[in-house]
């Protein structure tokens, strides 16, 4: 059996783990991550780096949240981990997603994007299709999850391609 190739692109998608109720007078910018979300944001980060699932690039919603959720990626991995904070992550749409996504330096060969749902749950669903989709994250796309997508070509001008599914971490353990 012939080896499998390794993909031209890989795309990973972390929905930032679980945050707590806004406060009174505060901003949904500005929640933070509850206990529950610390601790799954360190597991599914340890995870990542166990299996040796590390992108080139994190780019990051400027919200509280999924700033702390980066964080925890930085730790588990290294220190150098090159995280950027983009402010459109934070309220954009899927189209705004996908130019982010593919107006990235084209020599990088792995970018995650920890960003909010819908829209984390919506491109993966977009990318891999429904089916596949479910079988992961049927009940919808948990907070602290992590997904990587396999491509055979790079995203550009928007348009993010089919992928295929190669990983999927859960901040329950459960991984694929």
């Amino acid at each position: 059996m012939p080896a499998a190739s390794a993909p031209v692109f890989r795309l990973y998608l972390l929905r930032h783990a679980k945050a707590a109720w806004a406060l009174p007078g505060q901003k949904d910018f500005d929640r933070t991550l509850d206990d529950t979300g610390y601790a799954d944001a360190e597991i599914v980060a340890d995870m990542a780096a166990d299996k040796g699932l590390r992108p080139d690039l994190v780019l990051c919603s400027t919200a509280v949240r999924c700033r702390q959720t980066a964080e925890a990626l930085r730790r588990s991995m290294t220190e150098e981990l090159d995280i950027r904070y983009v402010d459109e992550l934070y309220s954009g749409s899927a189209n705004v997603y996908r130019d982010i996504i593919g107006s990235q330096d084209p020599a990088l060969s792995a970018i995650m994007v920890v960003g909010h749902n819908p829209v984390i749950e919506d491109i993966l669903r977009d990318v891999i299709g429904e089916d596949a989709a479910n079988k992961v994250a049927a009940a919808g796309y948990p907070p602290g999850a992590l997904a990587a997508i396999d491509f055979k070509t790079r995203p550009r001008d928007g348009i993010l391609p089919q992928g295929i599914l190669a990983a999927w971490l859960g901040p329950d353990g459960r991984s694929r």
